[in-house]
Parts: structure tokens; sequence; C-alpha cells
């Protein structure tokens, strides 16, 4: 039988912020000033709709995140519409985890519970892994670019830990207790200004396990592109550009018409 290569894939998500579903720039969440919060869209729509427009078209491994307090509710929605079907991330300690799993996530998604007072906790990882089985577990390691290297940024993406994204720290936290990554590339999150596509083509060198990038993505051709730089290891999220959060740039339809085509290609 011959072998199928595997090919970068589309991840849909739900962005919450205060309990909706909006798409924001990234860069300008910040607790000391939330007038600087830069938004791009704000839905009429529930998450649960968005759950099950994904549903519907069977996107997988898509992820909720929550961004700050009042989201509890929305997630849950979103969960109970595709049970198994969301990963949820935002708040995540080993303390909750299991509570998410319960109530409906495949996975759980955590950062800033792995990094008290911006230092990397190794004890903490395996504690939550421990709590919720590595099968179960998705680190963000969301980053922001400084000269060149990319450093991971928590706590809605303001705080910068000691912790550089590379191949060393990658393989650290997929070795024993995570099953996937996903990556914000926090810099360019919500401009529509292209994919970062140096941190794109280093995290197709170096990770080992599924890895989702979100940042900057602007046109259908995007996936073709992360599928390029990074040999089909990593997988590319869609937000601000995407017409069902207000964007003009991507349908959602033609995006899932590319993943369906993709399936049947040999």
């Amino acid at each position: 039988m011959a072998h199928c290569k595997r090919r970068s894939t589309f991840r849909p998500c739900i962005d919450l912020h205060d309990g909706q579903v909006k798409q924001i720039v990234g860069g300008t969440l910040s607790d000391a000033d939330p007038e600087a919060l830069k938004t791009n869209f704000v839905a009429s729509q529930s998450p649960g709709d968005f759950a099950r427009l994904y549903k519907d078209h069977n996107l997988q491994g898509g992820h909720v995140i929550k961004l700050g307090p009042r989201n509890d509710d929305a997630a849950k929605q979103a969960l109970a519409a595709w049970p198994s079907g969301l990963q949820i991330g935002g708040g995540i300690t080993a303390d909750n985890a299991q509570e998410w799993l319960n109530a409906g996530a495949s996975k759980i998604i955590v950062t800033s519970y792995l990094f008290p007072e911006a230092k990397f906790s190794r004890e903490r990882l395996e504690a939550i892994s421990k709590v919720v089985g590595k099968e179960n577990l998705v680190v963000d390691v969301s980053c922001r670019r400084r000269g060149d290297k990319w450093l991971v940024a928590m706590n809605k993406w303001q705080d910068i830990t000691d912790m550089e994204v590379s191949q060393e720290s990658l393989d650290l936290l997929s070795g024993h207790c995570s099953s996937e990554f996903l990556i914000h590339a926090a810099d360019i999150e919500g401009l529509c200004q292209g994919i970062d596509e140096d941190l794109v083509r280093k995290l197709g060198e170096w990770v080992t396990i599924p890895t989702t990038y979100a940042g900057g993505a602007k046109h259908v051709s995007d996936l073709a592109l992360v599928n390029s730089l990074s040999n089909g290891k990593v997988d590319l999220t869609y937000g601000s550009a995407l017409d069902i959060f207000g964007g003009t740039l991507v349908k959602f339809h033609e995006l899932v018409e590319v993943m369906r085509n993709a399936s049947r290609s040999p």
C-alpha cells in the first residue's frame, strides 16, 4: 500500500472574550490598559453556533480559547454543541483540567499554569499531565519574537517567560508530558498581514508531535504555504481574515473545499 504523506490541515478556532466570540489583535490585550484592546470582530452568533458549523464540516482539532474572565459559560456552550470535538484553553490548571474534559473538551490546552512568575515549571507540567493523561494535553507555546528568537508568552500573551521556542524546549515538552502543541505568533495575531514564515519553517524542523500555528493568515493559499514550509508537519488556524469572523480575505467554504479535495488526493 502506498504511503500517504501528511498534509497541513485547517484547524478552526473559537476565541472568547467577555463571553462573546471575538477576533482581536493579540498584541493589544492588556490588564494594565484595557482600553488598548483592538477588536476586529464581535459575533452575533453564539459559541455553540460556531461549534456546530465546525461539526457539520467535520473540522477536527479546533480550539476554544478563553481570553480572560467571564468566558466559562460560553466555553461550555461550545463544548456541549460538539462533545469531544474541540480543545479548550485559557485559565487551565491541574485543579480544573479534569472538569473541562468532563464538560466535553477533546483535550485541554495549558500555558500560564506552567510558568509561575514567568519561569517554566517542569513539576507543574508533569502534574497536569498526570491528572489528564499525556494524550489529553496540549501545551500552548504561543510566543513573541525577539530578534531572531521566539520567547513563550503567557497571561494573554502579555508576559514574556524564560522559555525560548527551540528544538530543545519542544523536545522537553513533548517527550513525556504532552501530545500536541498550539502556537500563536502573538505579535501578528489578528493583523492579517501574513504568517511568520520563519517560525513555521523552524517548527517544521523541530516538532515531532501534532502542531497548530495561528497568526497572520490572510489567504486560502497560506494553507499550502504552511504545508510547504513545514513539510506537512504544522497545521494552520485562520482568524480575522475569515468571512465567518467578518473578514473579507478568506471564504470559509473555500477552505472547506480545499480540505475536502486534499482528503481525496493520494
